[in-house]
This record gives C-alpha cells, sequence and structure tokens, in this order.
C-alpha cells in the first residue's frame, strides 16, 4: 500500500515543478520584451543624428586599371648573323639615332667589295661598247658618202650598218647590266647598314628607355629574333573596362586623377584618350584609355593604378549622409527627427548623386533638419528616440552625434 502512494506522489511533483518553469519563463519574457520593442508605443530608442545640408557633390567613378606604355617597339634584325656587341641595356635612355645593336659584319662587307668590283668591270665593258658604236658610226657614215658615189655597192653598205646596228645592241646591253650591278651594289651596301640597328621615330618624347633585353653578346640570331623593347614612359597609358551605365557618360579629352598604392600621396592627372566604339561580348564591357602624365617618371608598365572620373557635378543639392538611408515596406527614405518632440518619423526620399559617405536628396526639395544615422534599424514608421547630448563648437555639422544608452524606465 506504501508502495502504492510513492508511485502516485512522483507525477504530481514533475507536473508542479513544470508549472513553476513557465510561470518563471513568463515573468521573464514580459521582463525583456519592453527592452527589443523597436520605437514604438512608449519605448525609446537611442540613436546617431546628423543634419542635412547644402552644398556640390560629385558623382565619381573609380576603376583599378594597369598601366601601359603608350609606345613600346621591339628591336630585332632584318638579316642573319650573330651579335657582335649591344651598346645599350635594360633600364638605359634612348635618343633617336643612337647605334643600339652591332651584328658580324665581314660577310656583308665582302659583298659590298664583290659588287662594286662586278660594277667596275660592267662600267668597262660599256665605256669600250659606246667607243667601239662611235667607231661603226663613223664607217657607216663614209660608207653611205662612197656608197652615193657608185664606189660602194649596196652589199657592201648593208654590211656596215649590220656592223652599227650590233654595236647599238652591244651598248644597251652594256647599259642593262651596269643598271643591275648598281641596283646589286645598292643592295649589298643596303645589307651591310643592317648589320648597326639604330633607333628611329619622329613621334613622341625625345628620350626612351630599354625595357627587355631578350638575348646576349654572342647569340646567333636569325632573321626578326627580339633582341630589345624599347618604352616610352612620358606619358603612359591607363587601361580600364566600364559598363554601359558608364559608358556613355565619358567623352574623349574627359580629366581623370590616377593614383597607385606605391606613392600613396601623389595624384597624377590623367585625360581620356580613346574609347573603344564596342562592348565586348563577354564581359559587356568597353575598353578606355587613359592617357596619364608622367614627367618624373614615378609610374612604371604593368603598375596597377586606381582612376577617378568625375562624370557630373551638382551645386547647391539638399546633401543627407549615407548611413541615414532606411528602407521600410520596400521604400526608400529616411528618419526626420523632431528635436522638440523627442522623436523620429519615415520620410520617403528620391536620392541623385552619391560621393562617399553623402548622398544627394532630390525629393522632397524643402526636406531640412536632422536625420537619423545610426539606429533606425530599431524604428518603425514613427517612434520615440532618445537624442544625443549637445555637441561641442568644434564638432562639425554633419559629424554624426553619439547618444548615450540609457535604460528606459516608464
Amino acid at each position: 500500500m506504501t508502495k502504492t502512494k510513492k508511485t502516485y506522489k512522483k507525477p504530481a511533483v514533475i507536473a508542479l515543478a513544470a508549472v513553476i518553469v513557465l510561470f518563471l519563463g513568463w515573468k521573464t519574457l514580459r521582463t525583456l520584451k519592453p527592452a527589443s520593442g523597436k520605437g514604438t508605443g512608449n519605448t525609446a530608442v537611442a540613436v546617431e543624428i546628423a543634419s542635412i545640408t547644402k552644398g556640390s557633390l560629385r558623382d565619381i567613378a573609380s576603376h583599378t586599371g594597369a598601366l601601359a606604355a603608350k609606345t613600346r617597339v621591339v628591336v630585332a634584325p632584318k638579316i642573319a648573323g650573330r651579335l657582335n656587341r649591344l651598346r645599350v641595356d635594360i633600364g638605359d635612355p634612348v635618343s633617336s639615332g643612337q647605334l643600339l645593336v652591332v651584328l658580324e659584319d665581314e660577310e656583308y662587307r665582302q659583298q659590298v667589295i664583290q659588287a662594286e668590283a662586278d660594277l667596275n668591270v660592267t662600267t668597262a665593258t660599256l665605256k669600250e661598247a659606246k667607243s667601239a658604236l662611235t667607231v661603226a658610226a663613223n664607217n657607216l657614215e663614209r660608207a653611205r658618202a662612197l656608197h652615193q658615189t657608185g664606189i660602194q655597192s649596196d652589199a657592201q653598205l648593208d654590211q656596215v650598218e649590220a656592223e652599227y646596228q650590233s654595236q647599238m645592241a652591244k651598248v644597251s646591253v652594256a647599259e642593262a647590266q651596269l643598271a643591275n650591278r648598281q641596283s646589286a651594289l645598292a643592295n649589298a651596301r643596303l645589307l651591310l647598314s643592317y648589320t648597326r640597328i639604330t633607333a628611329s621615330w619622329d613621334r613622341g618624347g625625345p628620350v626612351r628607355y630599354v625595357g627587355e633585353r631578350f638575348v646576349d653578346e654572342g647569340a646567333l640570331l636569325s632573321i626578326n629574333t627580339p633582341i630589345l623593347s624599347i618604352i616610352d614612359l612620358q606619358p603612359l597609358t591607363a587601361v580600364i573596362n566600364v559598363t554601359d551605365q558608364e559608358y556613355f557618360s565619358l567623352q574623349a579629352g574627359q580629366s581623370a586623377t590616377v593614383t597607385s598604392t606605391a606613392f600613396p600621396e601623389k595624384r597624377f592627372s590623367g585625360r581620356i584618350d580613346r574609347i573603344a566604339p564596342l562592348l565586348q561580348e563577354g564581359s559587356r564591357q568597353a575598353r578606355v584609355e587613359i592617357e596619364v602624365e608622367n614627367r618624373e617618371l614615378f609610374l612604371k608598365p604593368g603598375m596597377f593604378v586606381n582612376i577617378r572620373i568625375e562624370l557630373a557635378r551638382k551645386d547647391n543639392v539638399t546633401i543627407a549622409p549615407f548611413n541615414a538611408l532606411a528602407k521600410r515596406n520596400g521604400e526608400q527614405g529616411v528618419f526626420l527627427v523632431d528635436m522638440t518632440a523627442r522623436s523620429a518619423r519615415f520620410q520617403p526620399v528620391e536620392t541623385g548623386i552619391i560621393e562617399k559617405d553623402r548622398v544627394e536628396i532630390v525629393k522632397p526639395k524643402d526636406i531640412s533638419g536632422h536625420v537619423v544615422v545610426m539606429g533606425h534599424y530599431l524604428l518603425e514608421k514613427e517612434g520615440r528616440i532618445i537624442l544625443p547630448e549637445p555637441a561641442s563648437e568644434s564638432s562639425a555639422d554633419m559629424e554624426p552625434k553619439k547618444a548615450p544608452v540609457k535604460e528606459d524606465k516608464q
């Protein structure tokens, strides 16, 4: 009998404990619920605020691009031969007309000597042919005079005329051979000149630089084997790719500001030089080339740079901090602060240019006062707020003001 009573007593204790736990949980939930409210009813939310101002805004497009030499020339031989001497090396300045490379030229010198000798022989042959032609012309003149007097027959006159025609043909052949020998000599001298490679350009700066060396002295080169690369460092070209959203806001001659992580304190000026007339099908982007001034030669081809291009500028516009923007029910707006009533109200807005942490308020045009920049995620359409303490006189008007977090005793 005692055993049965203990069996019935155990479930009752468990049920009582469950009721106590539920009651304590309910009390805890009621205690915490007001602190987790969203600024409705009597619950106030601590926020940070900033003022709406007037000023100028710029629509700035920021891109990362790579620098490239505006002009890059690869020095290569037009003839085969052994590289005898390099007159310049990597990093050396180069001027137009300067000797860069000397190839082994003994074979080509011999070809020039042979061509000159052949030309001399042909010249002598022509001279001899012209002398014989003169003699044949005099004989023809005497034969015609004698033929008129009847001393010479027709057959003798024909023979003299044939001799004259033969000498004329020999002169023509000798003249053709002379032109051929002259051409051969000119070609031999041209090949000899190819053994000495010089720099030559008529545009750009007066000085360029050796960017790369591909072979060393003593190497056996074939035609068009790269030897050196010559680059122009002033100006450089920065290459970026833009989408169609920015493409139609760009135009040739538009200014740009270029910076590099290697020189964080320096600003380099640039301008848009060329804009591709098409967008690539794969990326849906267009190539834009920006000419970058590099007079002090700080920048080098291959470096990554940051490029900022001003797409638009507006003066005397209404400006709010970007952090003030919020969305309620899919609508974008800001929470306007009523300093007297210690409350904030959601105001739908239409925005324009965004520059860093500032945004243009296009509509409504007459908006003014202060807006919530931190803590508005706890607010619904409107609600009570805890305003910050008055800022010191040295504080900037646009600087967010932080309110002390206090417990609402109401």
